[in-house]
């Protein structure tokens, strides 16, 4: 079985050189962690291309059905569903040329990771893009988002 590296350097190169995030299941609630992951990014400068056939538009953004349907180049596919249903996501992202399969927090499909890791993917499993940035990049406040207030003081 293929290492799946998620140390500090390959996720900082991870991070640094993607520019295009295919976020896979993100719901266009909000309260949900998908959504504020993927603002987060958007925020940061990425572009988030969301994938869910629910939705016709999340931030701003056209939804697509699929991967295959994106006609961009895909740096990162960012998955939010469920560990069973991540093989065949992953067979997309190799499909597509995508850089990295990345599994979100609770999310470790080690199949999906192998046959993408073969690919030549980069493969992050059980860890969140929106933390890891912040971690890496700065923006990670004590609740977990940067309130842009500098202070040695909590609450108040």
């Amino acid at each position: 079985m293929p290492d799946f590296s998620d140390d500090i350097p390959t996720l900082r190169r991870i991070l640094s050189s993607a520019r295009t995030i295919a976020v896979v299941g993100l719901s266009a609630e909000w309260h949900r962690p998908s959504f504020f992951a993927a603002k987060y990014m958007q925020e940061h400068g990425y572009r988030i291309i969301p994938v869910n056939p629910r939705y016709a538009e999340i931030l701003g953004e056209r939804c697509h059905a699929s991967l295959a349907t994106i006609e961009v180049p895909v740096d990162i596919v960012d998955v939010f569903r469920r560990t069973e249903d991540v093989l065949p996501i992953a067979e997309q992202a190799i499909a597509i040329g995508a850089k990295c399969l990345w599994q979100q927090i609770g999310v470790k499909n080690l199949e999906a990771a192998r046959i993408a890791a073969e690919a030549g993917l980069d493969v992050v499993m059980d860890r969140c893009v929106k933390i890891e940035h912040a971690r890496l990049f700065g923006g990670l406040h004590w609740a977990g988002v940067n309130t842009g207030v500098i202070s040695a003081r909590r609450g108040g």
